[in-house]
């Protein structure tokens, strides 16, 4: 996986946007494989943050925009542990994949070398659950 994240091109392409989001789907595809649980306890929230479909679509859909994101979403694991919340938002009443949140929780994960990652959780309206929302890069 590493060696073909290297080999992903780095410009602005619709080509290598393309490219890139097949590679983020594969990578959610792997880490599935060995999460089966498909969530990880993070630290600040005192919770389980849940990846789902909704995780990939929007994450594929967002961080292919940029290497740099792309890039980001290898950490995955780590960001989903480590990201310590910043701020809560409303959802945006016209976007249809947040109509089912209550509130979206804004997190922030510095990596050494690299820099900051955002993580954008929703709270499921309902149960509470916290679903991994988007990760990109903050450049």
């Amino acid at each position: 996986m590493t060696e073909r994240l290297l080999n992903l091109p780095q410009d602005d392409s619709t080509e290598a946007k393309k490219q890139r989001k097949q590679f983020i789907i594969d990578f959610y595809s792997q880490w599935i494989a060995v999460n089966s649980t498909k969530q990880i306890f993070n630290g600040s929230l005192n919770d389980f943050i849940n990846v789902r479909f909704l995780s990939i679509q929007e994450t594929a859909g967002h961080a292919s925009h940029t290497y740099k994101s792309t890039v980001a979403v290898t950490f995955l694991t780590e960001i989903l542990e480590k990201a310590k919340r910043m701020t809560s938002v409303k959802p945006k009443p016209e976007n249809k994949n947040q109509q089912r949140f209550s509130e979206i929780i804004v997190m922030e994960h510095s990596k050494q070398i690299f820099g900051k990652i955002k993580l954008t959780v929703g709270i499921l309206k309902g149960n509470k659950q916290k679903i991994q929302y988007c990760i990109t890069a903050i450049e």
